[in-house]
């Protein structure tokens, strides 16, 4: 009996150290094999920013202690792996596959890259899979289906490329697939349509085409769907009915069209829906008011009509509603203003009309409104300036009359006001004073009268001013100083204000442009911040020399205008440092001497420069060759003299203007590079150059011969940066000085007249094909027109008078179907004058001092043998027919284009002032300014 005692005990610990070897050889392999993937996951990671996996993946420990894994409690296997925003850097080996108990694999917000290994399908345990935010490239790989228990799939935010596999509709349990932020292309997998779990879909800013497939709508799970920024188009299906579970919708930045779909308003769940920058069309329907649960409704940049339906009152918990950029009509539903938990209300840039209601005032939570740019009238309503919460409130650009109350001090968290463009008058309130916060205010092209106000430079904050175009009076304040943290723009030009500039000015070392122009400013110009980069003081009637401290505006860049004041003395030398950045420079209409500065640098970014009207002298410096972007030359009546400035020709030069000067001698060399093949407006006139006109040199005027590069209307030369301001130039056409206050594209000019050239004109004219002004008067011309200047099919005025040519008027100056003035009076021309077309149209002012011309419409008859002129045949009768038709269709073309064009002329007379006024400033809506109005509220 104790000999059987003795060995119960023994047979039972030996069946347990059995069980436990037995246990140990099973479990072994498998804890190796998880530790092997893992260290060669270690291995592949080449960057490892906080060292977490150097110093903790280690041989010395078990896995199940390693950070960021995660082990099963009974079998000692990794179940999870969390590797997330530890910014690792390297690629998935392919042995992490054989993790084979792994259900979570989360390594988001680092920069893992490459390919996903196939050896990864071995992972059939996985339910949630994060790579978002990695650099992963490739295809999507179709072996995800693999994965018959993951219920997460998340790859967002990588450069994943190619169509979205349809065998992640095998997924069935699939509840979120998140696949934003890649380079995916192709349409949306029908098979989608099979994930019947699905709550969330993004498949946002990829490049998916095609339309909505209506298979999407067979997901009646979804909470969640984001197809934002792809290029889906067609419209949106009513299908959508079908997801009544629904509470976020974006289908925003695509191409989607028709109308909004009836069905969506049975989506009763939604919180927040956005349809904008799309192309829908046609109403708001009423049923929008079903949505009385959503928060977030944008459907700004479609093609909206229509009103705003009464029914949008409903939507009580409405916060952000965004609906600008659409044709909206009609007035603001009083029943909007029962949104009361609105917060943004963004309706610009439509047709609303009417005016703002009183019931504004119950929207007390308000911070942003945006009404700009629509029909609404009337003034200010009372209640407004109880929305206290306002910080943006945009007005401009409508037709609202009134004073600006005083209540607008009431409104003392506003950072944005933007009252500019409208019809008030009346006086700035003191109260503006109260608006400590306040950083843009824009008040300009209103009536507002009166002085400064004081009040307005306690608000301290203003980093952008703008009051032009007003009738403000009186001084600039000495405490316009105060403003020192003014760093986009101070715009005061076109007002009546008077007195000096303010010395503070300069302290404002921050200030970026700053505009005084139109204006009765007098005095010298003081020192200004160094920190501008764009200033215009032009049309005051400031006196002095310019200062040397302009030599110290190093940050210019942009433009230097001090045209039409009484500016006097030399141009300083510095000028030509300053042209290594600035773009622009006016000293046009003063009465500066001596001149031009000498030192042009090899980097030189000039485009425009005016020095025209005053009493410069000398030559003009060839350093100027050294600004390879200049496109605007204009030195006219000044004293300079010199011979032509062949050299110029290496430029890309579009308009050179050298009128009224002492220019002489001949116009050669055109070979090789001086070529002034981009020139459009040349004038020479009212100097003293002589010889032949040179054949080489209209040969080269490719600009001229094609035409502008810019076809479908008005356009301009480019301007970017110089909207802010408008050149002036003055061109002899159509028998008047007339001052351009725009370069017009289409605007072709050749402008010699007033010298002394001799000889024929030159056959090479002829291909001009797009030249408008040709005017070669008061010279010594001598020989026939040429015929093949009835070519100029786009000639407008042709003015040969006071020179020495002969011969008969080409029959073929009769197809210039443009030409409205003709002017060669005072040479040798003689027998019939042609008849038809435009030619019906002139009158004897056009040959008067030709003693040899007859017939209409002068009073002199022509004998038989001056009657003899070529017989258009029978079939060129017809032809002259449909072309006289065809003319009298394009000449109201041309009556548009230069009824338009004529609008931004006016003559060098300068009067009636308004009138310079209008068309100097009028299209000065969009300047450097650039509303910094979008600073609110988007997502």
């Amino acid at each position: 009996m104790g000999n059987i005692g003795f060995l119960l005990p023994l047979k039972v610990f030996v069946v347990v150290l059995c069980n436990f070897v037995t246990t140990l050889s099973e479990e072994s392999p498998s804890t190796t094999t998880d530790q092997l993937a893992l260290l060669a996951l270690k291995a592949h990671v080449t960057h490892d920013p906080q060292n977490l996996l150097a110093t903790n993946w280690t041989s010395a420990t078990s896995v199940c202690n390693w950070i960021g894994v995660t082990c099963g409690s009974h079998h000692q296997r990794v179940t999870a792996l969390n590797l997330s925003h530890m910014g690792l850097i390297g690629t998935i080996p392919p042995p992490l596959g054989n993790l084979s108990f792994l259900s979570e694999l989360d390594i988001r917000f680092n920069h893992f890259h490459g390919l996903l290994s196939m050896e990864l399908a071995n992972l059939s345990s996985l339910k949630y899979i994060n790579f978002g935010h990695n650099n992963f490239r490739g295809e999507i790989p179709s072996w995800f289906d693999s994965f018959t228990q993951l219920h997460s799939l998340l790859l967002y935010s990588n450069n994943f490329s190619g169509v979205i596999p349809s065998s992640l509709g095998s997924l069935s349990n699939l509840e979120k697939l998140i696949l934003y932020d890649n380079d995916l292309k192709g349409q949306i997998p029908i098979a989608i349509g099979n994930l019947s779990k699905l709550k969330r879909l993004y498949l946002d800013n990829n490049q998916l085409s095609g339309q909505i497939p209506s298979a999407v709508f067979k997901c009646k799970a979804l909470e969640f769907l984001s197809l934002t920024n792809n290029v889906l188009e067609g419209s949106v299906p009513q299908e959508i009915g079908n997801l009544t579970r629904l509470r976020y919708l974006y289908l925003d930045n695509n191409n989607l069209t028709g109308q909004l779909p009836s069905a969506l308003f049975k989506c009763q769940e939604l919180e927040e829906l956005d349809l904008s920058q799309n192309a829908l069309e046609g109403s708001v329907p009423q049923e929008i008011g079903n949505l009385t649960k959503v928060i977030w409704l944008h459907l700004y940049r479609n093609n909206l009509t229509g009103e705003i339906p009464a029914t949008i009152g409903s939507l009580s918990v409405l916060r952000y509603l965004y609906s600008e950029n659409n044709s909206l009509t009609g007035q603001l539903p009083l029943t909007l203003f029962k949104c009361q938990e609105l917060e943004d209300l963004w309706l610009f840039d439509n047709a609303l009309e009417g005016s703002v209601p009183q019931e504004i005032g119950n929207l007390t939570r308000l911070r942003y409104l945006y009404l700009d740019n629509n029909n609404l009238t009337g003034q200010l309503p009372s209640a407004l300036f109880k929305c206290q919460e306002l910080e943006i409130l945009s007005l401009s650009q409508n037709a609202l009359e009134g004073s600006v109350p005083q209540e607008i001090g009431n409104l003392t968290r506003l950072n944005e006001l933007y009252l500019d463009e409208n019809n008030f008058t009346g006086e700035i309130p003191i109260t503006i004073g109260s608006l400590s916060v306040l950083r843009y205010l824009y008040m300009g092209y209103n009536s507002l009268t009166g002085q400064l106000p004081l009040t307005l430079f306690k608000c301290q904050e203003l980093k952008d001013l703008w009051l032009s175009d007003n009738a403000l009076e009186g001084n600039v304040p000495q405490e316009i100083g105060n403003l020192t943290k003014l760093t986009v723009s101070l715009e005061l030009d076109g007002n009546n204000l008077t007195g000096e500039i303010p010395s503070t000015i300069r302290s404002l070392p921050f200030l970026q442009h700053l505009d005084l122009s139109f204006n009765n400013l007098i005095g010298r110009l003081p020192a200004l911040p160094s920190s501008l980069q764009g200033l215009i003081i032009s049309r005051n009637n400031l006196i002095g020399e310019i200062p040397s401290s302009v030599c110290n505006m190093s940050s210019l860049r942009y433009y230097l205008t001090l045209s039409k004041n009484n500016f006097h003395g030399i141009i300083p030398e510095c000028l030509g440092n300053l042209s290594n950045s600035i773009e622009f420079v006016d000293l046009s209409m003063n009465s500066f001497h001596g001149k031009i500065p000498r030192n042009f640098h090899k980097n030189c970014l000039l485009r425009r420069f005016f020095i025209n009207q005053n009493q410069l002298e000398g030559s003009l410096p060839r350093s100027l060759v050294n600004c390879s972007e200049l496109e605007v030359l204009d030195v006219r009546n000044n004293n300079l003299k010199d011979t032509f400035p062949n050299w110029l020709g290496i430029l890309d030069l579009q308009v050179l203007i050298l009128r009224g000067n002492k220019f002489f001698g001949h116009l050669n060399d055109f070979e090789g590079r001086f070529s002034f093949s981009h020139l459009r407006i040349i004038d020479l006139s009212h100097n003293d150059f002589n010889g032949h006109l040179p054949s080489k040199f209209f040969e080269n005027l490719r600009a001229i011969k094609s035409g502008s590069e810019n076809k479908g209307g008005l356009k301009y030369m480019r301007s970017d940066i110089w909207d802010h301001y408008y050149e002036s130039f003055v061109i002899t056409t159509k028998g008047l000085e007339m001052h351009f206050m725009r370069i017009l594209n289409t605007l072709m000019v050749i402008d010699f007249s007033n010298n002394r050239f001799k000889g024929q004109i030159p056959e090479a004219l002829g291909v001009l094909h797009s030249l408008i002004v040709l005017n070669l008067s008061h010279n010594s011309l001598t020989g026939p027109i040429p015929s093949v200047l009835g070519n100029l099919s786009a000639l407008e005025s042709l003015d040969l008078s006071l020179n020495k040519l002969e011969g008969k008027i080409p029959i073929q100056l009769v197809n210039l179907i443009f030409l409205e003035v003709l002017n060669l009076s005072w040479n040798n021309f003689m027998g019939l004058i042609p008849q038809g077309k435009q030619f019906d149209t002139f009158t004897n002012d056009s040959y008067i001092g030709n003693l040899g011309l007859c017939g209409l419409p002068l009073s002199k008859e022509c004998s038989n043998g001056q009657n003899l002129e070529p017989q258009p045949t029978k079939s060129d009768e017809d032809g002259d027919a449909v072309n006289w038709k065809f003319s009298i269709l394009m000449g109201y073309g041309c009556g548009l284009v230069c009824g338009l064009s004529m609008g931004y002329i006016v003559f060098t007379t300068g009067k009636p002032r308004w009138l310079v006024r209008i068309i100097w400033r009028g299209q000065q809506k969009y300047v450097i300014r650039g509303k910094i109005r979008r600073s609110g509220g988007r997502k």
